[in-house]
């Protein structure tokens, strides 16, 4: 390779060794994260099997009667965590499964695990101190909320930046044939051996990578609410989308609906209480027969679950599926499949009195950005396809780390003492008119990165490069 590309490229794209720079820049931030989110990706990709693992003492009762009616065992739920209030019942995935009930009280959700016949709880447990909802937590936002998914957007879109810089890198230039482009070289010293497992690996895992990335944004607090915004222009506001784009979103989210479903649940109790009652002085019933109509009302607030259940259980939807009460003043009873993958989910309205579907939405009846939305998620999170969805996510996962590591063992053996080692830069910083374009774009889809890269090239410019120990330290000093 040269340090300079082909003179009918001069005015097209920056030297080579400018573009080696931004690369191991780039690396030099992302590869602590890279690690850490190919290590934890990797796991989540396998939730489906892990809490079926993790949940098997739950999915294989042996019931000694007939399971009582779903309003009944919420009420059960509810009683076992005081002061909640129904979130959602989850349809039991087969005769001999746990019901479970998720119930909240402001944003903090529960699940009850319950024996179906006898209503017994068996387990009670706090939404995010689920297992799989941990490691959610630790890939996307380092388990440190807002800031936390702040640090893992910017740690993406400056891999993206060192992708696509190091297949500008890998671009053959005068090479003799397929050897160390295509296929590593084993057979030279251990130097050429690591350049070849950098350079190889990353031909073949960076078009995986860069899906993997930009299928990751949509939970990112700054790309999401990006998202949402140009959603909200495409004349996508109406609908509610299933997924959030930070902590705080998703817990704001959390106590709109648990207020809202606190507030159509007083609204029925007002309606029940508003009913004509009894003349108690005429009918010489005595006072605790007078606490029996709230009672039922109580009851009767999740009685339309018993009618609801059976609608719901024919369709045979992917599970898990669910069903919730209104989360909104007015609203109705809602059921939906969260299965894994997306494409397959439903969304469906139903009558409380009958328990009939007044409305179903399949996936292809979603705005377009929702569905484009929904597969790169499902993809990502490797429900799209099956074990080969797992298989290409634990692949490019593995591919990363083993970028990461190439580079970490390369920069060790080549760096000169005193210095941090990165490429010189050359008294000819020439930009081209290919990396301004490349850098636009980006900028238009990484809102993040077009907000970091002006600070970069600031420090650089107005402070790093004037300090000479560090420029030399930093390789920011060009050769005399």
């Amino acid at each position: 390779m040269t340090d300079q590309p082909a003179t009918g490229r001069r005015n097209l794209w920056p030297d080579y060794r400018t573009v080696w720079r931004w690369h191991f820049y780039a690396g030099l931030l992302c590869i602590p994260f890279i690690l850490w989110l190919s290590a934890t990706g990797s796991i989540y990709l396998f939730k489906p099997q892990i809490e079926s693992w993790l949940e098997r003492p739950y999915d294989h009762l042996v019931l000694t009667a007939a399971p009582q009616p779903p309003s009944a065992q919420v009420r059960a739920a509810l009683a076992a965590v005081p002061g909640t209030t129904l979130r959602a019942y989850e349809l039991p995935q087969s005769p001999t499964s746990a019901t479970r009930v998720i119930v909240s009280r402001g944003a903090k959700q529960v699940r009850v695990y319950l024996r179906p016949d006898t209503l017994q709880v068996l387990k009670v447990l706090d939404e995010d101190d689920r297992f799989m909802r941990v490691v959610f937590r630790l890939h996307g936002e380092l388990l440190a909320g807002d800031r936390g998914s702040n640090l893992v957007e910017l740690a993406a879109c400056w891999a993206i930046v060192m992708l696509v810089t190091g297949l500008f890198l890998w671009w053959p230039r005068g090479a003799a044939g397929l050897a160390g482009v295509v296929w590593p070289r084993l057979g030279g010293g251990s130097r050429q051996v690591w350049r070849d497992l950098h350079a190889v690996t990353g031909l073949w895992v960076s078009l995986f990578a860069i899906v993997l990335l930009l299928t990751g944004l949509p939970w990112a607090k700054n790309w999401g609410g990006y998202l949402k915004e140009v959603r909200r222009l495409a004349g996508g506001s109406a609908a509610t989308m299933d997924w959030t784009n930070g902590r705080s979103a998703e817990l704001a989210q959390r106590r709109a609906q648990d207020a809202g479903a606190r507030a159509a649940m007083d609204d029925d109790h007002a309606g029940h209480g508003g009913m004509a009652m009894p003349d108690m002085s005429m009918s010489g019933l005595s006072m605790s027969a007078m606490s029996m109509p709230a009672m039922d009302s109580t009851a009767e607030r999740f009685a339309p679950l018993d009618r609801m259940v059976p609608t719901v259980a024919a369709l045979h939807l992917p599970p898990p599926v669910s069903i919730s009460p209104p989360g909104r003043r007015h609203g109705g009873w809602t059921a939906k499949s969260d299965t894994p993958n997306r494409p397959q989910r439903v969304d469906l309205t139903l009558d409380p009195v009958t328990g009939a579907i007044t409305r179903r939405t399949n996936f292809n009846q979603r705005h377009w950005i929702d569905q484009v939305v929904g597969f790169g998620v499902a993809a990502h999170e490797g429900q799209l396809f099956g074990w080969l969805n797992q298989a290409l996510g634990v692949f490019a996962a593995s591919g990363l780390a083993t970028l990461a590591v190439s580079a970490v063992v390369m920069w060790w053996r080549r760096r000169p003492d005193g210095e941090l080692g990165a490429p010189r830069a050359l008294a000819d910083r020439r930009v081209g008119a290919g990396l301004v374009a490349v850098t636009v774009l980006l900028a238009i889809y990484l809102p993040l990165l077009a907000i970091s890269l002006p600070v970069v090239l600031a420090l650089e410019f107005l402070v790093l490069r004037r300090i000479a120990p560090v420029a030399r330290w930093l390789g920011l000093a060009a050769p005399s």
